[in-house]
């Protein structure tokens, strides 16, 4: 039997034991489009496991445990590459493109899927089965990736292609990078990484609050800023906004192209720069100044990618009320989902008071450290190490 848990903070995160954590963004929501800087993205404490074995035939069957599926809890279908084609139910779909992006034939199994992930927070659920599922692969077919960025790579194809959401490539970069005590900044621009140690973290910590409105990642909404993204380029005759400077967004505005690219624009090139500020605040163990960039992160997103929401900016006004709060922003992709806010560990309770108060809605609170990606375990230890997960979620 052979257990997969993806830790996923963000992202956020194997049943011969496989389990993955979920995947936390703080700052650099860039799209991999753009070729930029993701940053402070580490794995939470929630988990998504599949367990399972090889059941000697070409088929496979899975069940899911997640309370976010009301509907079609079981799937069955062949694993030949020939035969797999994005279908009913949705959530089977991501296991679908694992199987189809996996470097060599897989064999058919049956698993069984557990995830604490809340789904549509911006918590990177799917990421956190992504990668899950491909580490449950590695186990089951004894090939196992040699570089890390492949199997992420894999793992953002299976979204793509069958899932049919245009997604970046943090979610599953953090999901299989994460470690403990650290934030992963990754420069997309050559997909090369480093780890952020964040080990003198213990005076603060990140709460996370969802809102409780559902994101839609495959909405029109992400095409429309990618494509203004790649009409600024062009006209700055760049390659991507990577190599533009706050200079540039005055031959946009000479160009006269329209607001809503120069606001896109000006939101991706001063996100960059905050992004490399943050990881330098981050190893200076600066947690001020990364709670202002987090701040002006929320600003620019609300009001120059203009992905932010009502229930996001109230969540985040009202935790900013709170005097030990450093800073908060939404995380994900924004239009619903979570914030996280930087606060120190003796006001948190206050800021979820304060929340209650103002939210009209109905919020869910986390308290979050950064933790491991996704690993295997041996099922000597998976429920007492699931367990654990639960009881810290």
């Amino acid at each position: 039997m052979h257990y997969s848990v993806s830790l996923k903070n963000l992202a956020r995160m194997q049943l011969s034991a496989f389990v993955h954590q979920v995947e936390l963004t703080s700052l650099g929501n860039i799209l991999i489009t753009m070729k930029a800087f993701n940053v402070s993205s580490y794995a939470l404490p929630m988990i998504t496991v599949i367990a399972g074995k090889s059941n000697n035939t070409t088929k496979c069957k899975i069940i899911s445990l997640s309370d976010a599926i009301s509907l079609e809890r079981d799937v069955e279908f062949s694993t030949s590459k020939e035969d797999l084609k994005a279908g009913e139910p949705k959530w089977a779909n991501y296991v679908k493109g694992c199987i189809a992006n996996f470097p060599c034939t897989v064999p058919g199994f049956d698993a069984v899927i557990l995830s604490t992930v809340p789904v549509g927070a911006g918590l990177s659920s799917s990421a956190a089965l992504e990668v899950a599922t491909y580490t449950f692969l590695e186990k089951l077919t004894g090939r196992v990736s040699k570089k890390q960025e492949e199997k992420a790579l894999a793992c953002q194809r299976a979204e793509h292609e069958f899932a049919g959401v245009p997604c970046g490539i943090m979610d599953q970069f953090i999901s299989v990078m994460g470690q403990e005590d650290h934030a992963l900044l990754l420069d997309c621009r050559d997909l090369s990484t480093k780890q952020i140690p964040m080990y003198d973290i213990n005076e603060f910590l990140f709460l996370i609050t969802n809102s409780n409105t559902p994101h839609k990642l495959s909405s029109s909404a992400y095409c429309e800023r990618r494509d203004a993204c790649y009409e600024a380029a062009k006209v700055l005759g760049k390659k991507s906004l990577r190599e533009a400077t706050l200079d540039d967004l005055q031959v946009l505005e000479i160009q006269k192209m329209p607001e809503y690219v120069v606001k896109r624009a000006r939101h991706v090139i001063t996100e960059i720069q905050r992004t490399v500020d943050a990881a330098a605040a981050l190893e200076k163990d600066d947690f001020t100044k990364f709670g202002e960039l987090m701040n002006q992160s929320h600003d620019s997103l609300q009001k120059d990618y203009e992905v932010s929401s009502v229930e996001l900016d109230t969540l985040v006004s009202s935790a900013r009320e709170v005097k030990g709060v450093l800073g908060s922003r939404l995380t994900g992709a924004g239009f619903g989902g979570c914030t996280v806010t930087l606060v120190r560990k003796d006001a948190v309770n206050e800021v979820i008071d304060v929340i209650k108060k103002r939210y009209p809605g109905k919020a869910t609170f986390y308290i979050a450290k950064p933790a491991g990606g996704a690993r295997y375990m041996s099922t000597d230890i998976a429920k007492s190490d699931f367990d654990s997960d639960i009881e810290n979620a």
